[in-house]
């Protein structure tokens, strides 16, 4: 393999930066978007009529995406090319009546999103992001990324049996953040909030705020071939994507033979139920309506989804140094290993043999090694929007991803190289 594929600076630094950008889902399909439009697509609304024109598009839906390219001369019954990924990470999540405390504590109400790692947000500097909903139907972005808030920890002269006996924290009674002192006032944070944004706090009629580190990824190690940093599960995977299929769209029209699509859904970690997750109606519609616009009937869009390919691309756990026996014995994913393919025959994973072919002849044809990834039999295996996107859609699916450690922690771990891998990838396939 080169040494240009094994480690491109330039594509860590800009998932970096990527990362920064998106503190919330909200924040990250905007950021996809902006690149996107550098790459000559643009946003067309779902409450308009469609055309048939060729050419990059997209869709944005709350904490989702859905972008597509329609190279010249491509057919009603052209099948895509999907790689599916998900916006949102664990987190802890603004109540709707955020102000509280106690004993001269000013605190916010939160609620745990997802499958959380609870300590990992302990005596950590957080700042405050999402969207505001105001009176006259819009949203306003927001992002306060400073010091703001800290779920303090109970000192270990107050809770002896901490080390010997392991952590034992309450949802909800240990992980509400204190931001200042005083006395509790009703509305206080939403008007603080209101002030950053820049508007009035009457005119906020709700609001999906979370919480995030306010720490920047680095580069760690003695020859800096890790990456730390918040959120790669799975803003990795959209920042990939999204290069991906930026750097598709940019190649002659007559070497794509399919159509290439980013779909990025939100509500991945707690079930992907809703009009924004995997298992709600929006990458079918979009696909449909694309079809349609191209003056395809029904029978098209059957052809079309029947060629249809979708890679779900996942962050997925590599080789722990400290917990081998958590692993199957026999595949171990290391970091900077390339993507993994994940596979499980429960279907917790969509991947099957063919599948595997499809993802063996991209990565091959990029030029980029490839591992694969199965649980331990004795330890549960976790799931992701595959097998939602295969069953819901009627389409191949297969499970890939980047193997990390510290999964679900407020700061995660990846390899260097990994990332570039990945969209490299990813790239081939979209292209065909």
């Amino acid at each position: 393999m080169s040494s240009s594929l094994r480690f491109d600076r330039g594509h860590t630094d800009d998932l970096m930066a990527f990362l920064m950008s998106a503190p919330s889902p909200y924040h990250a399909v905007a950021s996809a978007a902006a690149r996107l439009e550098k790459a000559g697509f643009r946003q067309v609304e779902e409450t308009a009529a469609w055309d048939g024109t060729s050419g990059g598009k997209y869709v944005l839906r709350g904490g989702a995406i859905v972008a597509w390219y329609v190279p010249e001369g491509a057919g009603a019954h052209t099948p895509f090319r999907i790689v599916g990924a998900h916006t949102d990470s664990p987190n802890l999540r603004v109540k709707p009546l955020p102000d509280t405390g106690a004993y001269g504590w000013r605190q916010v109400a939160v609620e745990v999103y997802g499958g959380t790692l609870l300590n990992t947000w302990l005596d950590r500097d957080l700042g405050l992001a999402g969207r505001i909903s105001l009176n006259d139907g819009t949203h306003r972005l927001v992002d306060i990324d400073r010091p703001l808030l800290r779920v303090p920890q109970l000192a270990v002269h107050l809770d002896r049996s901490a080390n010997p006996d392991g952590l034992k924290l309450d949802r909800q009674k240990h992980m509400q953040p204190i931001w200042g002192l005083g006395d509790v006032e009703e509305g206080d944070l939403i008007r603080f909030v209101a002030g950053e944004a820049g508007v009035d706090a009457e005119d906020i009629t709700g609001w999906d705020l979370m919480t995030h580190p306010v720490e920047a990824p680095s580069y760690l190690g003695r020859d800096r071939e890790l990456v730390a940093g918040p959120r790669m599960d799975n803003l990795l995977s959209v920042h990939a994507a999204t290069a991906a299929l930026a750097a598709v769209a940019g190649q002659p029209d007559s070497e794509i033979p399919y159509i290439p699509v980013l779909a990025a859904f939100d509500h991945e970690e707690n079930g992907s139920q809703s009009d924004t997750g995997a298992d709600g109606p929006l990458l079918g519609t979009v696909l449909e309506r694309s079809v349609f616009a191209r003056g395809g009937t029904y029978e098209d869009r059957a052809r079309a989804f029947a060629g249809t390919v979708c890679l779900s691309s996942d962050t997925g756990h590599a080789i722990h140094p400290n917990y081998a026996e958590r692993h199957d014995p026999t595949h171990h994913p290391v970091v900077n290993g390339g993507p993994i393919l994940k596979v499980n025959v429960n279907m917790r994973y969509a991947t099957d043999g063919s599948g595997r072919a499809v993802f063996a002849a991209a990565c091959e044809k990029a030029g980029v090694p490839w591992q694969t990834f199965v649980s331990n039999n004795a330890m549960p295996c976790g799931t992701t929007i595959g097998p939602i996107t295969a069953a819901r859609h009627g389409i191949q699916t297969v499970d890939i991803g980047v193997a990390i450690l510290s999964m679900h922690s407020a700061r995660e771990l990846c390899g260097a190289d990994d990332p570039h891998l990945l969209a490299t990838a990813l790239a081939s396939f979209l292209a065909g």
